[in-house]
């Protein structure tokens, strides 16, 4: 069969498989176009028969300037033709093939070493020829030393290198991009880039190799994090880089990626990244556990702290007879109660209903984790929990299950020691967070528990010395009947609110002689118990001088020269005798706040007394004054503590106070509630004794209208 003509040209176009002519000279696309390879074609004769334009490149003859002559005498150096002849002679006899480098006379008269590949021919008349292939020494040499560098460097690198087409299947892969992910080369070739990479993000990979392939432009370091299937305990970081491969003629034949394993360098940023991390929770830790005196308190700002950067789930429990202030018996192996005192959790989860809820009391035996860990007084850690782990984790079978449905996975139990003291345990358990616990986060939960023990260690020990002055100070304050002559009677006592210690406030309802009644309210500066002593011995000394019946300014002057005796204390003093009969009422004032006084259908006001000198000064005369109180009119006796803040003028508090008596007809309860909730604060810092009285009508309590005798000026 005849093959179809060409189509009508110069000679110079490409004819294409669909049939379509190029005119224009294809560009060089391949590697025998690099090194432009020529073919030459000589019969038996030695006569050149064939040339082809890459022939013309290397040796300058054209083909009409070669065809026909005698190849050997056309470029051959005289002192190589019997050579030539000898080696042309041997290819046509014997048919082998010979390969070497010659040099050739090119056409310019300079001699230029050819690399030459010859081999016979045979046509289909049984004709013999010669072709030799002939390259450019120079040429190929650098082509075999640029293809032997890359087949090395890709061979040896340690950086895992990759070839893909332009589906992003694989082509080929270096040993390096084995280890790095595990996976043969063998079963790489041919499959998509996703079916391999480890990392969670691939679709990302993937738009990402896309974008190069559409638009050339490399990208390089891409930074992806995943668990290789040769590894896939741990976390490995890779360095991504992406190129688009083309053809000399700007063919894209795919894309090229390098991948540098940056595992190393990934762990050592984690780790100082961790590192940075918990020296600023410590830092943390040092202002937000412990700010308050309070046991409690103190237990939910180390849960709080501790969730969720150090665990998902996070309990402090602590020995009950630690909280009561016992000391804790010798170690052994039988059961410790527990006080659950702070739980919380990073997220919604069941393990929550496998805790003991704070304030609940629990009895674990010696078997359990957190109680191993308060007798050896050491950390208990469970990286990896299993079946056999949670049954010594939890309370009972029921919480065992809750915590397996939760995902309990690791576990860390770090005791409270205090002065060499054990007060409890931090109880640590992860679920989301996938990392086990380490002996670095054993490190850094000890810190916080032993942060976290002293401030509870002193929380303990303040509490158990503030109800003790306050069981004091209370059983020192009167238990008074509401109504006494001539008057209804209400009264508070509240400790401070911003500290854990107890003041010397107090207050007190004395009967006298005639149906008289002595109503005092002081403050002895201080706090604690022995501010609460003194409160009790100068309550003592006062009902022994007012049982004299002796004037209000007397029993302020005894009360001054016993307070000269005592160190270090200042006290304010205010005394009030009310006698129903005459509706009077006589106060002496040793430097104390102003009582209060509200009649009806009038504006409250504050009395103003002769103020005196604190007992204790000593030497220092005292002065008094009398108001009448009429029926229904209101008396309010009270320490600083009500008034005084530290954001605030002493005259606005007084003005509120005095708003709130406003109007004065209110139970007398609910007007001792309304002052104390209305001007009390949170961060107060002094307690407060509070007196009300009311006047009562004639016949309702009171015995008389007895005139009023000679006295002190009336304050009205």
């Amino acid at each position: 069969m005849a093959a179809d003509p060409l189509p009508p040209g110069d000679g110079d176009g490409s004819y294409d498989v669909d049939g379509s002519y190029d005119a224009e000279p294809p560009a060089p696309i391949g590697l025998l176009d690099v090194l432009s390879v020529a073919a030459v074609v000589v019969d038996a004769g030695g006569r050149i028969v064939f040339w082809t334009p890459q022939a013309e490149e290397l040796f300058g003859y054209t083909a009409a300037e070669a065809l026909g002559r005698y190849a050997a005498r056309l470029f051959i150096h005289p002192e190589h033709l019997h050579a030539v002849t000898r080696l042309f002679a041997e290819v046509l006899e014997t048919g082998r093939s010979w390969a070497g480098a010659f040099p050739i006379r090119h056409k310019d008269g300079s001699t230029r070493l050819m690399e030459f590949r010859n081999m016979r021919l045979l046509d289909d008349l049984g004709d013999v020829y010669a072709l030799g292939i002939v390259a450019d020494h120079g040429r190929l040499q650098r082509a075999e030393t640029d293809l032997a560098l890359c087949e090395r460097l890709i061979d040896q690198s340690p950086i895992g290198l990759a070839l893909l087409d332009p589906e992003l299947r694989y082509l080929l892969v270096n040993p390096a991009l084995e280890r790095i992910d595990g996976i043969p080369a063998e079963d790489h070739i041919g499959r998509r880039l996703r079916e391999t990479l480890p990392f969670p993000d691939a679709d990302t990979v993937e738009s990402a190799l896309r974008q190069v392939l559409t638009t050339g432009t490399p990208l390089l370091d891409q930074y992806h994090v995943g668990r290789p299937p040769a590894d896939p305990e741990h976390e490995h970081a890779w360095s991504l880089s992406f190129y688009r491969l083309e053809d000399p003629g700007g063919r894209v034949l795919g894309a090229a990626t390098s991948v540098v394993d940056v595992t190393e360098r990934h762990r050592v940023a984690a780790e100082a990244d961790r590192a940075r991390r918990r020296l600023s929770l410590i830092a943390h830790a040092s202002t937000r556990v412990g700010t308050t005196l309070e046991v409690e308190r103190t237990a939910h700002e180390l849960a709080e702290i501790a969730t969720p950067e150090l665990a998902d789930v996070v309990a402090v429990d602590i020995l009950d007879s630690a909280l009561a202030c016992r000391r804790t018996r010798s170690p052994d192996n039988g059961p410790e109660l527990f006080r659950a005192l702070a739980l919380k959790a990073a997220h919604p989860t069941v393990a929550l209903r496998a805790a003991d809820p704070p304030g609940d009391l629990a009895s674990y035996e010696g078997d359990r984790l957190v109680t191993l860990c308060v007798h050896t007084a050491r950390p208990v850690l469970v990286r990896h929990v299993d079946d056999r782990d949670l049954p010594r984790i939890a309370r009972d079978a029921e919480a065992g299950a809750l915590l397996a449905r939760a995902g309990v996975h690791s576990y860390l139990a770090v005791p409270l020691i205090a002065h060499g003291e054990v007060l409890g345990a931090l109880d640590l358990k992860r679920t989301r967070n996938p990392r086990p616990f380490d002996e670095d986060d054993v490190v850094l939960a000890s810190e916080l528990a032993g942060r976290a023990a002293v401030a509870i260690d002193n929380a303990r020990w303040f509490q158990s010395v503030r109800n003790t002055a306050l069981t004091l100070q209370r059983s020192l304050l009167p238990d008074h009947q509401p109504h006494h002559a001539g008057l209804e009677l209400a009264s508070r006592y509240q400790p401070a609110q911003a500290t854990s210690e107890v003041g010397g406030d107090w207050y007190d309802v004395i009967p006298l002689a005639e149906d008289r009644t002595a109503l005092v309210v002081g403050d002895v500066m201080g706090n604690g118990i022995d501010a609460a002593a003194t409160m009790g011995r100068l309550r003592t000394a006062t009902c022994a001088y007012a049982d004299l019946d002796l004037d209000p300014v007397e029993v302020l002057r005894h009360l001054d020269r016993i307070t000269s005796d005592l160190e270090h204390y200042i006290v304010t003093c205010l005394y009030a005798v009310y006698d129903p009969r005459s509706r009077r009422c006589l106060i002496a004032n040793a430097g104390h706040m102003p009582p209060a006084l509200a009649r009806p259908g009038r504006a409250p006001e504050l009395l103003d007394l002769p103020t005196g000198a604190p007992l204790g000064v000593g030497g220092v005369p005292f002065g008094s004054a009398t108001t009448e109180l009429g029926p229904g009119d209101l008396l309010v006796l009270y320490t600083d503590g009500l008034v005084e803040t530290r954001h605030h003028s002493i005259d606005d508090r007084l003005n509120v106070l005095l708003s709130f008596l406003d109007p004065p007809h209110r139970p007398l309860e609910e007007i001792c509630d309304l002052l104390l909730y209305g001007l009390r604060h949170p961060d107060d810092h002094d307690d407060v004794a509070l007196l009300v009285a009311r006047a009562l009508p004639a016949g309702d309590g009171s015995v008389g209208d007895g005139r009023a005798g000679a006295g002190p000026p009336v304050v009205r």
